[in-house]
């Protein structure tokens, strides 16, 4: 096959700029090869090299005694448990595949994230995924009615004639048309059945995950996957092409032409263009291909005849050679007229970067070759021995008998371009800072409020979503979906098989017994974890709302009964060559670096996915963070819903946060779905009170003073408590609905005056307003119930804490009633259900 000349126009096809090309061409001494240039783009793309984040990642806190494997360093983060056992995590984007193809879009993200962790040696045990929409219905998303100046008036990017973010835009003034609402449904329903299907025919368990609906998202899908795997220490494999003369194998199915640069197409804008031109660079996931292929690898691991693996992810066969020699140092020289293809006539560029899945490359101690052939042909499983490791620090590809590639493997895996952005303060910031709550009205009607947040599609019950996902197999799901944090069992049979544990079995071992913990005398462990990030906190303000990202999920772990182990982020962010856009980027990361370390919840990897936006302006930055904690003692798992009759209910944190001039309602569930706004400074975080809320609830719940914890996020209050009352079930599709009685009058005196106003004619905007009391989202608070007997107990201690805490009201009745200091209200718990709990559903018949 004729090679095309390689020309400006198509180095520019390949998103390398002018000195980017003068730099590879500068690396090689020559002109680079189409394959080549092929090679210099996917792995110079930012989803491969993060070229413009670098410089903000080493900002993050990766450092912990715990730590057995960092952040960057290989495949995945892993982290110490105890008893000799360790924990393998990390999230993941597919944003762009997922908007061009949801179904096969998310499957391969699940997949992809799966290979990360069993690639590093630990068995896959579950997952959890974080998803963004536009909306699926026409309530809220500030439709029309009450539309902030801050919306109407778009700043425009110094350097594009775009608006800075989306949500300035007049489009978020406007009701989503019906073939919006049809595409946004359609991107859903294809997304969450891409990722049912993948992991329940994996057979991983999918335990917990966050949904938001925004205007922002739009034809820019959201698709954040994270998993979870176990290992013992000594099992854990690295990355690395080490041992010159090593046999390079590839395992796994044949290569297509399916995801084809597919690294490349994440790393530009998406347009209706490029989605249409990169239709073929979303790859098509085989679950149970990768299932075999997983059982296969962790059962090679355990004969000790890898000397190294790494998956084919993103950017294929290239990033899995240069990144493993580089990682170790050596040379590698791969024959790819021996790489299995299931496509006739594929160049050397295809094969080199096609992302066909569940394939890996694996480096084999050098005669032990017939252990891989043997153990994958049990599997049914294709395998070919493809290359050797060399000294010469070179990639070096053969093609036909000819030298295709010859690349210096560290130059182009770790020596990228690295940017320094340009960062300035979008105008649009001085707007949000100075709104208030004049004009805006108190609330009156509370419980019909109450029940449109309920039915909120960001807010309501998730339960179309997990009920497609089968979160139970493997008998290790403690918590399922539907409480503040999952929670599992590390059971013995969640290893993978050892060394010395096959070694025993198959009576080889000259030890009647092996060195570490077996199986028979394994100790259980019980691990949490959250993902969340309020989008619509980052974009008001991008530092506060990465600090609150890290912060709700930390108090949802708290909440759990479990201590924050450490992080993994995924930064969904848009262009950063536009310096208002890059500002909202840094300043978010500032956020999470500061979290992390607040609550020593180190960052052990992650991921960045630039470039999120459509032809109608940019996403809402959005720093997803994925927080893994350690429940110690079973009996301190705690879940969100009331239990008994007439336990009391307990406030802990302030009811309303005096010092904020606009109460907790900037940024609010409330002021996008009543009033049709999306403005004003979001809650303030205070890392030092967050610190000491989640001590003072862990001691508490490890008191065995703690029935049920939940806290307080969007919706506020009124939110917090209405889910207290209606979100256990009995059964699959059975609730359990106990209800509250609520007294608010010492808490908080609501105005009486049509305009917000106090009857003596003060500002309306006081902590005194019923809006702010019920639905304000002052950070930092949580709803607990606890033994009535117990009650000045918990409120004395939370009090001696430094936090300040209140008895609210009793558990029990079939409704939630609520008085405050002017008001009355109750509403029956069917009605509150019934709008929670089928909102998505009715959305999406």
């Amino acid at each position: 096959m004729t090679e095309p000349t390689i020309t400006p126009e198509l180095v520019a096809k390949h998103n390398l700029t002018p000195e980017e090309y003068a730099h590879a061409v500068e690396i090689l001494g020559r002109t680079p090869s189409y394959t080549e240039l092929g090679i210099f783009s996917v792995m110079w793309s930012e989803h491969c090299s993060y070229k413009n984040t670098k410089p903000l990642l080493k900002t993050f806190p990766t450092k912990s005694p715990k730590i057995l494997v960092g952040a960057g360093e290989e495949n995945a983060g892993i982290i110490d448990i105890g008893d000799g056992i360790a924990i393998a995590f990390k999230i993941e984007s597919h944003n762009h595949p997922s908007a061009v193809e949801p179904f096969q879009g998310a499957t391969t993200g699940v997949g992809g994230i799966v290979r990360d962790i069993f690639t590093m040696g630990a068995r896959p045990v579950c997952a959890v995924n974080s998803l963004r929409f536009g909306p699926i219905t026409n309530d809220g998303n500030c439709s029309g009615t009450g539309v902030s100046p801050v919306q109407l008036d778009a700043q425009n990017s110094s350097s594009a004639k775009e608006p800075v973010n989306a949500s300035l835009d007049r489009r978020d003034a406007c009701p989503t048309t019906k073939a919006e609402l049809a595409n946004n449904r359609r991107l859903f329903s294809g997304v969450v059945s891409g990722i049912a299907h993948y992991g329940n025919c994996f057979g991983i368990p999918t335990v917990a995950g966050e949904v938001y609906f925004d205007k922002t998202y739009q034809g820019n899908p959201l698709v954040n996957a994270f998993c979870l795997g176990v290992l013992r220490h000594e099992q854990i494999t690295r990355g690395a092409a080490k041992g010159v003369g090593n046999p390079v194998f590839y395992v796994g199915p044949a290569t297509g032409r399916d995801g084809l640069a597919g690294a490349a197409f994440a790393s530009q804008d998406l347009t209706e263009e490029s989605a249409e031109q990169q239709r073929g660079a979303v790859q098509v996931g085989d679950p149970f291909m990768e299932k075999l292929v997983c059982e296969a690898c962790l059962e090679l691991l355990a004969t000790g005849c890898v000397a190294g693996m790494q998956d084919m992810g993103a950017a294929g066969l290239t990033c899995s050679t240069c990144e493993m020699a580089a990682r170790a140092g050596t040379g590698i020289e791969i024959e790819l007229d021996k790489v299995p293809q299931r496509a006739p006539n594929m160049s050397s560029y295809e094969i080199m970067l096609s992302e066909s899945q569940e394939r890996m490359l694996i480096v084999v101690h050098k005669g032990r070759e017939e252990e891989v052939k043997r153990i994958f042909d049990k599997w049914d499983l294709p395998w070919s021995e493809i290359g050797i490791i060399t000294d010469t620090g070179h990639m070096k590809v053969r093609h036909g008998g000819k030298l295709v590639v010859d690349i210096p493997a560290r130059k182009i895996a770790d020596e990228s371009p690295v940017y320094q952005r340009e960062a300035i303060e979008p105008a649009y910031i001085k707007e949000v800072r100075a709104f208030r709550l004049d004009g805006i009205a108190d609330c009156r009607l509370p419980i019909e409020d109450l029940k449109k947040l309920l039915a909120w599609p960001s807010i309501a019950s998730k339960n179309w979503v997990y009920r497609q996902y089968d979160h139970q197999v493997r008998d290790g799901s403690v918590v399922l979906p539907g409480s503040d944090a999952a929670v599992i069992r590390i059971k013995a049979d969640s290893l993978p098989v050892s060394r010395e544990d096959r070694e025993v079995s198959e009576g080889n071992s000259l030890t009647s017994q092996p060195s570490h913990p077996s199986r028979d005398t394994f100790s259980e462990k019980l691990i949490a974890m959250t993902v969340d990030c309020n989008g619509v906190y980052v974009y008001l303000d991008p530092y506060e709302g990465g600090k609150a990202a890290v912060t709700e999920a930390c108090r949802n772990l708290a909440c759990s009964g479990a201590i924050p182990l450490g992080a993994t982020d995924n930064l969904n962010m848009a262009n950063p060559h536009k310096p208002e856009l890059f500002w909202q980027m840094r300043e978010s990361v500032r956020g999470l670096a500061e979290g992390c370390k607040a609550f020593n919840a180190p960052v052990t990897g992650g991921n960045c996915s630039l470039y999120n936006q459509n032809p109608s302006g940019p996403i809402d930055p959005t720093p997803t963070v994925a927080v893994v904690g350690i429940v110690e003692k079973p009996e301190h798992v705690t879940t969100q819903w009331f239990k008994d009759e007439g336990d009391a209910i307990i406030l802990l944190g302030e009811a309303v946060d005096k010092a904020d001039p606009i109460f907790g309602l900037g940024g609010s569930a409330y002021l996008q779905v009543i009033h049709g706004q999306k403005n004003g400074s979001p809650p303030r975080c205070d890392l030092e009170v967050a610190k000491t809320l989640h001590t003072t609830l862990i001691g508490l719940i490890q008191s065995g003073l703690v029935k049920s914890a939940h806290d307080c996020s969007e919706g506020g209050l009124a939110v917090a408590l209405a889910e207290s009352c209606i979100s256990q079930l009995i059964a699959r599709d059975t609730p359990r609905l106990i209800g509250a009685t609520i007294d608010l009058s010492s808490v908080g005196r609501a105005s009486s005056r049509a305009d917000g106003k106090m009857e003596d004619g003060s500002s309306g905007a006081s902590p005194h307003r019923l809006d702010a009391l019920l639905f304000g989202e002052t950070q930092s608070r949580v709803v607990i119930s606890c033994k009535a007997l117990d009650a000045v107990k918990v409120v004395e201690r939370a009090k001696l804490m430094g936090v300040p805490a209140i008895q609210i009201g009793k558990v029990g009745g079939d409704k939630l009633a609520v008085k405050t200091a002017g008001n009355e209200f109750s509403a029956p718990l069917t009605d509150l259900h019934d709008a929670w709990w089928n909102s998505i559903a009715r959305a999406m018949a």
